[in-house]
């Protein structure tokens, strides 16, 4: 049940690609990604009234574990979500969905050192599979690939985002799987790290009057997309730490960083291949699919 879980937090994070495109392109981050924020809390509040209310378990407030779930906000939502929204302006949503390739080794490596998980030479060999083929998908050289390396600030710009993005990810999950084990409310915990998010964000970032300002100026549906921009990623974040209460938190993470399987067939058929992907992507899709049913059957 993990893997499925995992997957359902892959397709949420994969089309929030898409949506995350066609909002920039109409309202800036620095207004849009505090209405992802608070869509984050407001929804993930709602799915834990729900789940209380259906329940009718007893609610016991668990600090380490929401301690745990705020820096998990901190580091994997503040820093590596929001540095995601840059690098799909920046790359554009196939190579933006590639810089996940990289963050189970990260979460691999943090979960060692949080949780002393380790994973034998079997799922290690299944996780290499499918980011060997992640890496295989990666996009041969676009028509705008050499301006962006001919451009070197435009080139740093881009290695960094991708580096912020992959460590973000990365440590920000490992964290998310250790709270999760030591407090299994996923939807609070959603609600208290895009809470810690937003606290960040707005003391960084612009100020609340400029916001508003911004969202009343802004366009109408633009803010929409940002709204569902907001349900798709925190339900992504919810399954995932509900996948890492299951499985191991690398496994679960390697699943759900395989948004390549459905950006990339997206970008053909509805983008018309503009970031013209190659047979070499489908054969790699093909290693994904595979090592990801492996990982299932195990």
């Amino acid at each position: 049940m993990g893997i499925v879980y995992a997957l359902l937090s892959m397709l949420c994070f994969a089309g929030n690609i898409f949506i995350t495109r066609a909002a920039m392109s109409r309202l800036g981050v620095n207004t849009g990604f505090p209405v992802v924020l608070t869509v984050n809390i407001a929804f993930a509040a709602l799915v834990f009234w729900i789940e209380r209310l259906f329940s009718g378990a007893p609610f016991l407030f668990h600090w380490k574990g929401a301690g745990l779930f705020a820096l998990s906000g901190v580091v994997g939502i503040y820093m590596g979500r929001r540095m995601l929204f840059e690098a799909v302006h920046v790359l554009g949503p196939a190579r933006a969905s590639v810089l996940h390739t990289a963050s189970p080794v990260v979460t691999l490596i943090a979960a060692w050192f949080l949780l002393d998980e380790r994973l034998g030479a079997y799922e290690i060999l299944l996780m290499l599979l499918v980011m060997a083929g992640l890496l295989m998908a990666q996009l041969q050289h676009s028509r705008t690939a050499p301006s962006l390396i001919d451009n070197r600030a435009a080139f740093r710009k881009a290695m960094l985002l991708s580096l912020m993005t992959v460590v973000g990810f990365g440590v920000g999950n490992a964290i998310r799987g250790l709270a999760i084990r030591e407090w299994n409310e996923a939807a609070m915990g959603a609600v208290l790290g895009s809470a810690a998010a937003l606290i960040c964000q707005l003391a960084t970032g612009s100020g609340i009057g400029a916001i508003f300002d911004g969202l009343r100026k802004g366009s109408k549906p633009a803010i929409g997309l940002y709204v569902a921009s907001g349900i798709a990623t925190v339900s992504g974040t919810m399954f995932a730490a509900m996948a890492m209460h299951r499985v191991e938190i690398a496994i679960a993470t390697v699943v759900t960083y395989t948004t390549p399987l459905v950006v990339f067939p997206v970008s053909v058929f509805v983008l018309k291949n503009r970031e013209q992907l190659s047979r070499r992507s489908a054969a790699g899709a093909l290693l994904v699919v595979a090592g990801i049913a492996l990982l299932a059957l195990r």
